[in-house]
């Protein structure tokens, strides 16, 4: 049931807006999450491992960047050491991590910072956002977290929290600039960073989508949304677009324990990433058209349609490709653009997940890649 306008106020009373920074800094002081790219009470923090996790973090899972951010470091531990590299050797580590076009990225700020800056992060949003790959959330997470800049990034979590707090009724995409001036309140003087972390950790482990346990919430006697009994259904979304089934067709051709595959395009979906080859993925798929996009080998008289499909999701689209396989002697030469690979160094291969189904389901019986 909603609550009175008399009982609101005394909410609001008991915890004013401007109270909100140092009670959620005096929780983060309590129960901040032990992250491997955040630093450690009264340490400073490092702009590299800001940085690095931040790209990593980008429509995934804290669970899921864990291992992909230490193997980074290990094999990194600096961004000149990154920016060293080469973008092959950086797609290949990224490889099964998803959204190819930030690896990429990665690489070419490494370059970039190494080159332009000295190996050292400009420490301003401007001098930042002026990187590649580097976005104004990007920039707003490293100046603060690892600068001490009064700024503020918004992630999913922040917004959740900021938009139940002040019940913001707008949807999103639209009201992302007013829960961003929101949220920038909630930054304690001097400490951005710290106010950053502490509400994404608020979001992730008291603010919940569902079930929050508001009853932990430093900020819950003047939630407005708490107020009201209807936390679940902030932030208000609008209703999403899926777009079109795509089909295709991929070709798994083997040559004794070597397979065929090829790179992609730089740009684009998958951009420098492995595959088998394939034909365009289009939602007006026609089967007989895209066997004409097979390699053209000598040695392959007909193709072996496997049984089952390969289903993929893409942030855009669904997917759903055919696999066709055959086998071609031993000195049979790779069409202009491919090359063969042993079948027991795929793991090496920057393959994206969906190769990864692809390969195991035209391989059959085979041990799937491990990465």
């Amino acid at each position: 049931m909603p609550a009175s306008p008399a009982r609101k106020k005394a909410r609001r009373q008991a915890a004013p807006d401007s109270a909100y920074p140092r009670l959620l800094l005096a929780w983060y002081d309590r129960h901040r999450r032990a992250l491997p790219w955040r630093a450690r009470s009264g340490q400073a923090a490092d702009p590299y491992r800001v940085w690095l996790s931040e790209i990593m973090l980008q429509q995934t899972t804290v669970k899921a960047v864990g291992p992909y951010f230490e193997k980074f470091l290990a094999r990194w531990p600096s961004v000149a050491a990154l920016g060293a590299a080469s973008q092959d050797d950086v797609l290949r580590m990224w490889a099964g991590l998803g959204y190819y076009s930030r690896a990429r990225n990665l690489y070419a700020c490494a370059v970039a910072v190494s080159r332009d800056h000295g190996g050292v992060f400009p420490d301003t949003e401007a001098g930042l956002r002026a990187l590649p790959g580097i976005g104004p959330y990007t920039a707003a997470a490293i100046a603060a977290i690892a600068f001490g800049r009064h700024c503020m990034p918004v992630d999913g979590n922040i917004e959740r929290v900021v938009s139940r707090l002040f019940a913001i009724e707008a949807a999103l995409p639209q009201a992302k600039p007013k829960i961003a001036a929101l949220a920038l309140t909630l930054a304690g003087e001097g400490r951005a960073g710290d106010s950053a972390q502490a509400l994404m950790d608020l979001g992730a482990t008291i603010c919940t989508p569902k079930k929050p346990a508001c009853a932990l919430c430093p900020l819950n006697e003047g939630c407005e949304a708490r107020a009201r009994g209807d936390q679940e259904s902030f932030p208000r979304k609008a209703a999403k677009t899926t777009g079109a089934l795509r089909r295709g067709a991929a070709f798994v051709v083997t040559r004794g324990d070597e397979l065929l595959v090829r790179s992609r395009a730089e740009k684009g979906l998958l951009g420098g990433m492995t595959e088998v080859p394939g034909s365009d993925w289009i939602a007006d798929h026609d089967a007989a058209a895209a066997r004409k996009q097979a390699p053209v080998l000598a040695a392959v008289a007909r193709w072996r349609r496997k049984p089952g499909v390969v289903n993929h999701v893409f942030t855009h689209f669904p997917l759903e490709l055919v696999v066709y396989t055959a086998t071609v002697p031993a000195r049979s030469k790779a069409p202009d653009g491919m090359r063969w690979v042993k079948i027991a160094t795929l793991q090496h291969e920057a393959l994206p997940n969906v190769m990864r189904k692809v390969i195991a389901h035209g391989l059959g019986d085979l041990k799937p890649i491990r990465r």
